[in-house]
């Protein structure tokens, strides 16, 4: 455990992420007192003149340079610790900076590295151009959560159980669901701008619930097929033929098959049931019934994967070269970390070389099957202090993966560990979340509704 003592107390979530980003894995305390910890780090005073904002960045550079000098390391994405890294170039860019300017600013101000700043700069541009044609002041996306996977991956911190366990009340669930659903069409004139159905596993449900599922969807809006439709096939052991005819029967016109990696091993070590086989036999299916946008997930610093593993999945997926990639790199929450501890597993594969390494492989692989680099988001305990990167051809990328991520306009999420964000004109952002507990769930879906009108009155 390492102690740290903040002067004046200001800044200490940043403080922090920081501390977490040069000790990856270890525990923190502030002021300690006695022999509790191994080591003390006192921090830099923190300037008192100036704005909050300017006085912050200029403590996060202070902090930065002490502990960069303590370790002998430096990070890739500099003093940043927040989740949207992209969205400081986007609001420079906005403010009238050229891209040259904002991305010096961006690497000036925060540390960034070259390469992360043309990487973020690349995305901002993109993004923009994206966004163009959507309305984002009154329009609105529409999540619906699906909490059941067939198994659970042992470094999985998303609401997801067991299908086989809720086998029998997965109709119950759909009911309360379906409430929500109902209520929706009725709050809004008009259709949602991009539709998204994650989990877990949405697939995990049987052909029958997720014909019905689809039917109450399509049958409350007015879709056309011309409009983003996703649905997360993500277990490739939830995917067969029929329920892919069933997609095929709606306007779905985007769907995931996830490998997380190519490696049989790891995927026996992380807890997925399905076969490298099973991965690509789903894909080709999916490709024979018409589906022409797939998008594919793979994770880097699975456990014990070294950059040998990443090439040979990088080598599979160039030949079957998906419409979109999304490169995760692994963020193992504590609870996760604690199981994966506890049954003996190493929590992240490589070394920060190796891992870098293992992001280029990645990278690489997106460009030589025509990807391009168009979302990014960065979460607490990455490996390697690295990024999670969406790849995709020009005309296939997902809208609803920008507009959630950067927050550029409100999303209504429905289901069981979800969270409405409403976003209004002049920026500012408002939440509402639904129990990750599917019983707290189904037994208080009235006041998740209620909550969400509350919200969105003014919308």
């Amino acid at each position: 455990m390492i102690g740290f003592v903040l002067p004046g107390g200001e800044f200490e979530y940043d403080a922090r992420g920081l501390l977490m980003s040069f000790f990856p894995g270890e525990e923190f305390v502030m002021n300690p007192s006695g022999n509790d910890v191994d080591q003390t780090i006192i921090l830099p005073d923190i300037p008192f003149e100036g704005e909050k904002n300017h006085r912050k960045n200029i403590f996060k550079r202070r902090v930065y340079d002490q502990l960069s000098e303590m370790t002998g390391r430096t990070l890739p994405w500099g003093t940043l610790t927040g989740i949207r890294p992209v969205r400081i170039v986007s609001d420079l860019i906005k403010a009238g900076y050229s891209p040259e300017q904002a991305a010096e600013v961006f690497s000036r101000d925060y540390y960034v590295s070259p390469e992360k700043t043309e990487l973020s700069v690349d995305i901002a541009l993109r993004e923009r151009a994206a966004l163009k044609g959507l309305n984002l002041n009154s329009g609105y996306s529409l999540y619906v959560g699906i909490p059941f996977c067939p198994t659970r991956c042992l470094y999985c911190s998303f609401t997801s159980y067991p299908a086989a366990a809720w086998y029998g009340r997965m109709e119950d669930y759909l009911d309360s669901l379906y409430k929500e659903i109902d209520w929706t069409c009725r709050r809004f004139t008009s259709p949602p701008d991009t539709i998204y159905i994650g989990g877990g596993t949405p697939t995990a449900l049987s052909s029958d619930l997720l014909d019905q599922l689809l039917d109450r969807l399509c049958s409350r809006f007015d879709l056309g097929r011309g409009q983003e439709f996703t649905v997360e096939a993500g277990r490739p052991d939830s995917i067969d033929a029929e329920k892919l005819d069933v997609l095929r029967k709606y306007p779905v016109n985007r769907i995931s098959v996830n490998p997380q990696t190519m490696s049989q091993a790891t995927l026996d070590r992380i807890g997925r049931k399905h076969t490298v086989y099973d991965t690509v036999n789903a894909y080709y299916l999916a490709r024979e019934k018409g589906f022409d946008n797939i998008n594919m997930d793979i994770i880097i610093g699975l456990p014990e994967e070294k950059p040998a593993d990443v090439a040979n999945t990088a080598e599979k997926l160039e030949e079957l070269s998906p419409d979109s990639l999304t490169v995760h790199a692994l963020a193992v929450k504590r609870a996760s970390r604690l199981k994966m501890e506890a049954e003996g597993t190493v929590v992240a594969g490589g070394t920060q070389k190796e891992l870098e390494e293992m992001m280029k492989t990645a990278a690489a692989a997106a460009a030589s099957i025509g990807l391009k680099p168009y979302y990014l988001y960065r979460q607490k305990n990455m490996a390697g202090n690295l990024e999670n990167v969406g790849y995709a051809k020009d005309s296939k990328l997902c809208l609803y993966n920008i507009v959630n991520m950067e927050e550029v306009q409100t999303v209504v999420a429905l289901g069981a560990g979800t969270v409405t964000k409403a976003v209004w004109p002049d920026g500012r952002i408002e939440r509402c979340d639904n129990a990750k507990d599917i019983l707290l769930y189904m037994g208080a879906v009235d006041e998740y509704i209620a909550r969400k009108a509350k919200l969105l009155s003014g919308f």
